[in-house]
């Protein structure tokens, strides 16, 4: 999938698409090229790049490089693929239905649910929100265990 989405292996690349991905939301998917639920959410990445590149960027993370466990570490991605979103470098949350609002844990069923998903993010976004609510029914968002440490 890298060679339609980019991949990214080091803190200083991903510092640098955030900082300067601008009016444009990012789209960073955390996890392993080798993980069948992130290959089929990058399948369902790449086939959607197109469609949402007016308004939005799309980046593969890979979690196994040593450079970017900070990143992995800040957003506590304990479950993979995890998605995160940012407008204008600002982290845009968004409201499942899950305890977990920072990230999108788990691949999309469809390409049209990823294509709602960023859509809502990047109209919430513009109109100066940092946290929206999911538009897909609840069936269609996966739901997980989380287990908090320490808390």
């Amino acid at each position: 999938m890298s060679n339609v989405v980019k991949t990214l292996t080091k803190k200083k690349e991903v510092d640098s698409i955030i900082r300067d991905t601008i009016d444009k939301l990012l789209v960073l998917r955390f996890g392993r090229s080798s993980d069948p639920a992130c290959l089929q959410l990058d399948d369902i990445l790449a086939k959607s790049s197109h469609d949402v590149s007016k308004f939005a960027s799309i980046a593969l993370v890979d979690i196994d490089s040593e450079d970017v466990q900070v990143y992995v570490k800040y957003f506590d991605i304990t479950l993979i693929p995890s998605t995160i979103f940012f407008f204008n470098a600002h982290h845009m949350k968004m409201d499942s239905g899950t305890a977990d609002h920072t990230k999108w844990i788990g691949a999309f069923h469809k390409k049209q649910d990823f294509i709602d998903v960023v859509e809502a993010i990047y109209r919430g976004a513009m109109k100066g929100k940092l946290i929206v609510t999911c538009p897909l029914p609840p069936e269609k968002i996966p739901k997980f265990q989380l287990l908090y440490k320490d808390v």
